[in-house]
């Protein structure tokens, strides 16, 4: 098991140095590729009308004038070690982990990247907590009582929300909650630690947004893998032997069937943290997906490349989380 373990951990962090080349390649290299030089990259960083002095200095200053390679490695030394720039009169440091300077406010992309992290990730995790219960349950109730009236109603319902996108049902849930009955009026983001009654009263529309999309999707893939597994026969097995039919359904079924469900979780988990930009918009939260939406109105090429390395992150980070949950819901893998 502890190899196991440290197999998925390697192969994770190779897998994020390949992410960081690449995306270091998309930002830097293809520009040049299609034209752009040096100085024109340098020139973002000053503002309008630059003097050649000072598009030198910075492209001296930035390292923009290195190969890439070498410019690739000051990156990653970066982000372990942090890295010093010279601006103007007095050094200015880059904390690790050291994405740059933004291009249009010249402020460090990592400290305004953790302002809006905490927003995102309160938005994904209270969502996946809805959806991951509310779905799985539906799911398994479905598949016990089949061509029942409330498998078809949680079917039926479980459809219209794969149907429906976010920004339908999160401006309906704002009309009737925020505006026709003010019961959850003067919705913004409130700091867990400021006040959790707040935080919770103030993201329940947002997460319920999110969650009866994904749920149906849940609902719908447990309720399938549900019914492949308790027509299996190490079902009949365990109720041949007297299993109280709790025991049966919940350690043997849905154990069973739990695989496809981390798996998905994983990814849609890691995808949301790396910014749910649909539902930030309807509901105006500052997270991540407005962040990027901001960056990438401004072609603000430092802040594009720190959203991209940490999503990826995040996936991969959620996606190694599900490879050792694999061990405990399957013992074969275990054994393998």
């Amino acid at each position: 098991m502890f190899a196991y373990i440290i197999r998925r951990i390697f192969a994770a962090a190779i897998l994020l140095l390949v992410v960081s080349a690449v995306t270091f390649a998309i930002f830097f290299l293809l520009p040049r590729l299609a034209g752009e030089t040096a100085d024109q990259l340098a020139a973002q960083y000053i503002g309008k009308n630059p003097s050649p002095d000072a598009i030198a200095a910075v492209k001296q200053n930035l390292g923009l004038d290195q190969p890439l390679y070498t410019q690739y490695w000051n990156f990653l030394k970066g982000l372990v070690s942090g890295a010093e720039y010279h601006f103007g009169p007095e050094p200015a440091t880059c904390h690790v982990p050291c994405f740059g300077y933004s291009f249009k406010n010249h402020l460090e992309v990592w400290p305004e990247l953790t302002k809006r992290i905490p927003i995102t990730i309160s938005l994904a995790a209270g969502a996946a907590v809805l959806w991951l219960v509310s779905g799985v349950a539906t799911g398994v109730v479905s598949a016990l009582k089949p061509r029942s009236i409330f498998d078809r109603l949680s079917m039926g319902v479980a459809l219209a929300g794969v149907s429906l996108p976010v920004f339908f049902t999160g401006a309906l849930l704002l009309t009737l909650f925020s505006y026709e009955w003010p019961i959850l009026d003067n919705l913004h983001y409130v700091d867990f630690t400021d006040d959790p009654l707040m935080w919770a009263r103030n993201l329940i529309l947002p997460w319920i947004s999110l969650a009866f999309l994904y749920s149906a999707l849940y609902a719908r893939l447990t309720r399938a893998g549900m019914l492949e597994t308790m027509s299996e026969d190490y079902i009949r097995t365990a109720r041949a032997k007297g299993l109280v039919e709790r025991k049966v359904v919940a350690r043997h079924g849905l154990r069973a069937a739990l695989t496809p469900i981390v798996t998905i979780f994983g990814m849609d988990l890691g995808l949301l943290l790396g910014g749910a930009l649909i539902t930030e918009q309807v509901f105006s939260l500052q997270g991540v997906g407005q962040f990027a939406v901001q960056a990438i109105s401004d072609n603000d090429l430092p802040k594009i490349l720190g959203v991209t390395l940490l999503a990826a992150f995040f996936i991969v980070a959620c996606n190694l989380v599900v490879d050792l949950l694999y061990a405990l819901v399957d013992p074969r893998v275990r054994l393998s």
